[in-house]
């Protein structure tokens, strides 16, 4: 198995991303870190074979942290999962030795893709001799292995959505004792209320959400939304 730990400072997105690494055959999640030194301390422990990094936590970026690992010679493996998609972030991953970077919002086919070439990448290096010399068809292997096909959109979701924003809206939805706004729901999450908003509409589309109107001062109701028990 593949000992993973999911780095994420909202408790709740670190749970879903645990929840779709724990659908990937040979995965596990061992640890969740909030922050960059709750996840040293982990990687310190021992046992981690590969990080789930968000760049944005509370205490340093996860690429300072990725270089401060590499400082005290930890060389485990880091897989970016952030929704920092500039250039300059990128470059700076990818410098520090990160092998793949996911710019949120996702899909689980998308994680899953990264998953499986991590998975086949180990494979591929135990197969031609580890640690041992390798000529260049070995290293062709080696770097092949991280290769991902492009990953389609999921059945369903239409073009913009994720699966990770969905399940988090339909968490703070299920939770709620009351109907909640996109303001709320956005303000909940930390989507913006555009997003939020664009989400809902599509839940209450398919059945999932129930909208009410809530008409104030201003004459102009309120699309308020509550969750539908299956």
């Amino acid at each position: 198995m593949i000992d993973v730990l999911v780095v994420d400072d909202d408790f709740r997105v670190a749970e879903i991303n645990a929840k779709y690494v724990g659908k990937v055959p040979g995965f596990r999640v061992t640890a969740r870190a909030h922050s960059a030194a709750q996840a040293l301390a982990a990687v310190e422990r021992g046992g981690i074979d590969l990080v789930l990094l968000d760049h944005y936590l509370p205490d340093e970026t996860g690429l300072r942290l990725v270089h401060r690992m590499r400082e005290q010679g930890h060389g485990t493996d880091v897989i970016m999962i952030t929704a920092a998609g500039d250039v300059g972030t990128v470059q700076s991953a990818m410098r520090l030795g990160a092998l793949h970077y996911l710019v949120k919002p996702f899909t689980f086919a998308a994680l899953r893709a990264r998953l499986d070439s991590y998975g086949a990448l180990r494979r591929t290096v135990e197969r031609v001799g580890g640690r041992g010399p390798a000529g260049q068809e070995q290293v062709d292997r080696i770097f092949g292995a991280l290769r991902t096909a492009p990953v389609p959109s999921s059945p369903g979701l239409p073009s913009g959505h994720s699966e990770p924003t969905t399940e988090l809206i339909c968490s703070v939805l299920h939770r709620a004792d009351h109907p909640l706004s996109a303001h709320e729901v956005a303000a909940e999450t930390g989507l913006s209320r555009s997003t939020a908003q664009r989400y809902l509409r599509r839940l209450e589309q398919a059945g999932r959400l129930r909208l009410s109107l809530k008409y104030g001062d201003t004459g102009r109701p309120e699309h308020r939304y509550a969750w539908v028990a299956p």
